[in-house]
């Protein structure tokens, strides 16, 4: 009986061991991707703070808004391994509730701009072709064409008084009795709206240059000569094939969305308070005489955002070679 695996002579010590030719493409691309170190480091150090911020209420060991008057603005010590703050908040507690804010948004701007928005439009584009795909392309000229940032920040700053009277109105007619006011949920909400009207752009316009070659493949019109609805062209065949991309994309923009949360929350018109936020973390400890007499409020949470964006931008370089084969 034959073996699915090529027959090749033992790897000597210190070398890495053949690849399956029977392999799954997902065994085949983690196969290749265990072979970078760096992207297995850069995976520890996401899963290690996103897990921590999955986790926080448990792994923080204080609350994000417990405040001691009595032990502000003191260095790290045993009782607060990271410091406090200029209100006596632990600055380790505050560190691991804020990378819970940036996974919540991410995810959220990710699925809702990214996924649903750039892949749906793009395959649409792509494969309806004529008036769809120029309306569909010519609008996300014009979101492309405008300052992102600038953009952001507008929106954020002209929207938030609707969205918490609407959050105020939401509290007194339903059970959830303050708790948007408490959590800052309102300005999550904001926030993953502002981003996802900006992040389907560049998306849509990768998927839609590759479905467009796609869909005059053989097997997409063998599909159609058979009479197969365009949405079971779209799900059964362009959608896999496009899957890298999807992949790739997703993984590049994943610091891009991230960094641009903490930007906003640093220019005032991110997530507010009471919610913890690195870029709220940041501000606090943003300028010279701050950071020299009191080094830590900016140490603590440029080591955990610089540590985040790097890995993931190791992250996608080692995923993009190993998608290649490489």
């Amino acid at each position: 009986m034959t073996s699915d695996v090529a027959e090749t002579p033992a790897a000597p010590t210190g070398e890495i061991a053949p690849i399956s030719l029977g392999a799954s493409p997902g065994a085949l691309l983690w196969q290749r991707l265990r072979r970078k170190r760096l992207a297995l480091i850069s995976m520890v150090v996401v899963v290690i703070i996103y897990g921590a911020g999955v986790f926080a209420p448990v792994v923080a060991p204080y609350s994000y808004t417990e405040q001691n008057l009595e032990r502000t603005l003191e260095g790290p010590s045993w009782d607060h391994l990271l410091g406090t703050d200029r209100l006596g908040r632990d600055m380790l507690s505050r560190a691991i509730f804020s990378a819970r804010t940036t996974l919540i948004l991410t995810v959220a701007v990710v699925l809702s701009g990214s996924i649903i928005l750039g892949v749906g439009l793009g395959l649409l584009s792509g494969y309806k072709g004529g008036m769809i795909d120029g309306a569909i392309m010519r609008v996300g000229d014009i979101f492309g064409s405008v300052p992102g940032l600038p953009m952001l920040i507008l929106i954020n700053a002209t929207t938030r008084p609707r969205v918490d009277e609407l959050a105020v109105w939401v509290e007194n007619h339903t059970p959830l009795s303050n708790e948007l006011s408490t959590t800052g949920g309102a300005s999550y909400f904001t926030v993953a709206v502002a981003l996802s009207l900006f992040a389907w752009v560049g998306m849509a316009r990768i998927i839609r240059s590759q479905v467009l070659q796609l869909r005059e493949r053989d097997f997409v019109l063998a599909a159609q000569a058979t009479g197969a609805t365009g949405a079971r062209v779209i799900s059964r065949h362009l959608l896999p094939n496009i899957a890298f991309l999807i992949i790739l994309s997703v993984s590049a923009g994943l610091g891009a969305i991230a960094g641009s949360e903490i930007v906003l929350t640093w220019f005032g018109v991110g997530v507010q308070p009471p919610a913890a936020s690195f870029g709220q973390m940041i501000f606090e400890g943003s300028g010279a005489r701050t950071f020299q007499a009191h080094p830590h409020l900016l140490l603590v949470p440029a080591i955990f955002v610089t540590s985040l964006m790097f890995s993931f931008n190791l992250l996608g370089d080692a995923l993009n070679d190993a998608m290649r084969g490489r």
